[in-house]
């Protein structure tokens, strides 16, 4: 029985890990949209072309 708790609070780790991650990937990704947009923006006010 120990081992099966054992497996069980490994995978529950590791799935608070991935989800961890996943959610700092997603807000970096949209941390580098708002610098992509705002850099666009510039580029428009600025005069130059795209």
């Amino acid at each position: 029985m120990s081992d099966l708790l054992y497996i069980i609070a490994v995978i529950l780790i590791i799935g608070w890990l991935l989800g961890f991650f996943v959610f700092s990937i997603g807000a970096l990704i949209h941390v580098l949209l708002v610098f992509a947009v705002i850099a666009i923006l510039f580029r428009l006010i600025s005069g130059r072309r795209l």
